[in-house]
């Protein structure tokens, strides 16, 4: 039974107006409360939001935060991309205040089973792909959090035989209370975020904190090839593995090819690694942890397979974008830090052309060196942390610092070979340059697609 919440008459501020901030100060208005909303930006960077806020009876404070508004509330939620420990949040922790995440008030008000999935990388395929399998098994499904549609925006919707599927970030991890998944994910841990959490263990303990208010009945999902996730496995939930590399005791593994899951000691095949549709190992890791998450979110083996089998992907995740005079474009925008990039340049034999850089997110780059230099035959670097990855890669592959992501995909394409890939792989988040990884993904489809035009044009009249 979950704890529930009366915000009738509660004083509630919202903290940050991106997407996750205006449904919950829409959400918390909507169930009686009096609602504040602050955002450092002015008014004439938020479009129609505030409009809409208004309409809806919220008070808003913008262009900055007023550190007194922050000590007169029964409750604070904060979007994601606001620092947790921001000196007004905790002076009003030290009042006794409440500061969660979104999350943490959209758990309180779902109804059904929830299937809560993290990691570093691959949250957003695994979360669609277990929301897909769970489509196709007839199983009334809801699939939302970091993957863009709020939790709170589902609520509504949400009923007690449904099952919400949520991409869950480290962000939205660090301010819960007593949020419970019924089935929790988590797919790895690498260093990522270390401009916030600043040390990979804060980072690492806040992934963990999805199993710290689980009980016996409920469901871990864990990575058994991943030493960070094993040394803190969780002792409460009852804990199911995934592995590519050996059998478990129980859970998902890969056998001669095939997806097989084992449970009180009886083991079935659910999917052949042949029908996998996704490109990369990594990708064979996401199926295994969404294999293993729906099956005990209730879907059949045949339901599962024929899932797996018609998945087609997420836009901005290894996303072919198309093929000009023989060289292929993909789109890995959503590859936000090292590992991720890592992941994307081991997807392909080579030989590539790679667009790296962004904004800096902490982490060493050295780790590119060794799949650069055995795959890629140049790198063009963009963004604040061009010159930091130049220095930290050397000399593994031959590089250009392009500056803009318009000038690295016309180097690229003018350097690039027929049978070589141009790959968006950043390693970086977008926030120096785009408005996040989506609309960095859609300008680099948009400059592709120019180029196919360009190309295209330039070939009609050679043929004249």
């Amino acid at each position: 039974m979950r704890p529930g919440m009366d915000l009738s008459g509660k004083r509630v501020l919202v903290v940050g107006l991106a997407r996750t901030g205006v449904a919950a100060a829409l959400f918390s208005a909507g169930y009686g409360a009096t609602v504040k909303a602050t955002d450092e930006k002015p008014e004439a960077q938020l479009g129609d939001i505030p409009e809409r806020l208004r309409a809806a009876g919220i008070t808003l404070e913008l262009g900055g935060h007023v550190p007194s508004s922050f000590l007169d509330q029964d409750l604070i939620v904060l979007s994601p991309g606001v620092p947790a420990h921001l000196p007004e949040l905790d002076k009003a922790r030290e009042a006794g205040i409440p500061v969660w995440s979104e999350v943490e008030l959209a758990w309180r008000f779902l109804r059904g089973k929830l299937v809560a999935i993290t990691g570093s990388n691959g949250k957003t395929t695994t979360t669609s792909l277990v929301g897909h399998i769970l489509k196709t098994a007839g199983i009334p499904t809801l699939v939302g959090g970091n993957i863009g549609t709020p939790l709170l925006a589902l609520v509504e919707t949400s009923e007690d035989k449904s099952v919400t599927v949520a991409e869950i970030s480290s962000f939205q991890l660090e301010t819960i209370e007593a949020f419970r998944p019924e089935i929790g994910v988590v797919l790895n841990i690498t260093p990522d975020h270390l401009d916030r959490h600043v040390t990979f263990d804060a980072y690492a303990k806040a992934k963990m904190r999805m199993f710290e208010n689980q009980i016996e009945r409920d469901v871990a999902v864990l990575n058994a090839d991943d030493p960070e996730i094993t040394k803190r496995m969780p002792s409460r939930p009852h804990v199911y593995w995934f592995s590519r590399q050996k059998r478990v005791a129980q859970g998902a593994f890969l056998r001669d090819g095939q997806i097989m899951f084992r449970i009180e000691g009886d083991e079935f095949p659910l999917v052949r690694r042949d029908d996998i549709p996704l490109r990369g190992d990594h990708n064979v890791e996401n199926v295994l942890a969404a294999c293993a998450a729906s099956y005990l979110a209730g879907a059949a083996p045949a339901a599962i397979a024929a899932g797996v089998k018609s998945f087609k992907g997420v836009e901005h995740r290894l996303e072919f974008v198309a093929e000009i005079n023989g060289v292929s474009f993909y789109n890995d925008s959503k590859a936000t830090n090292v590992d991720a990039a890592v992941k994307a340049l081991e997807a392909f034999p080579g030989p590539l052309l790679v667009i790296l850089g962004g904004k800096d997110k902490g982490s060493p780059y050295e780790p590119l060196r060794a799949p650069l230099k055995q795959v890629a035959r140049g790198a063009f670097l963009i963004g604040e942390a061009a010159s930091k990855i130049a220095t930290e890669v050397g000399d593994a592959v031959p590089m250009t610092e392009a500056g803009t992501l318009d000038r690295a995909v016309q180097l690229a394409f003018e350097q690039a070979k027929p049978g070589n890939v141009v790959l968006l792989a950043p390693a970086c988040s977008s926030f120096d340059q785009f408005e996040n990884y989506e609309h960095r993904g859609r300008v680099f489809k948009q400059l592709v697609a120019e180029l196919e035009g360009q190309f295209a044009a330039r070939a009609a009249q050679e043929n004249a």
